[in-house]
């Protein structure tokens, strides 16, 4: 059975950095797609970073470009979330989402709906 889990949500002032993980402790199925999310209180859940695990493309919000790296692990189903230059207005609770028979296009990735699993979560506090 699936169970994807996140680690490394921490508190941090404006400017610092912070690495979020993301694996899969249960049967380790081949994920085609993973991706990161976030949530803010009163918001919408929106997509943050993802990444083709065949190719290693990965793909950004315009509002974390060039600031958030996603990269794959050793290990099958893991992936990374480096976040550099930390904003007051990326607090938010990071979840982990994978596809396990991808989707078309992949420019689509953002959407919720393209994911066949979830996280729990792990919340990130950036104070200013």
């Amino acid at each position: 059975q699936v169970h994807i889990v996140e680690s490394g949500g921490a508190s941090v002032q404006a400017g610092g950095s912070l690495r979020v993980s993301c694996a899969d402790s249960g049967y380790p199925v081949s994920f085609i797609f993973m991706a990161w999310f976030r949530q803010a209180p009163g918001k919408e859940r929106e997509g943050v970073a993802g990444i083709y695990t065949r190719d290693g493309d990965t793909y950004y919000a315009d509002s974390v470009k060039g600031r958030f790296t996603l990269s794959q692990g050793n290990a099958k189903n893991t992936v990374y979330l480096q976040m550099n230059d930390l904003k007051p207005e990326d607090t938010a609770t990071y979840y982990c989402a994978a596809s396990r028979y991808g989707f078309s296009p992949l420019s689509t990735w953002y959407q919720t709906r393209r994911y066949d699993y979830w996280g729990q979560g792990t919340q990130v506090t950036v104070s200013s």
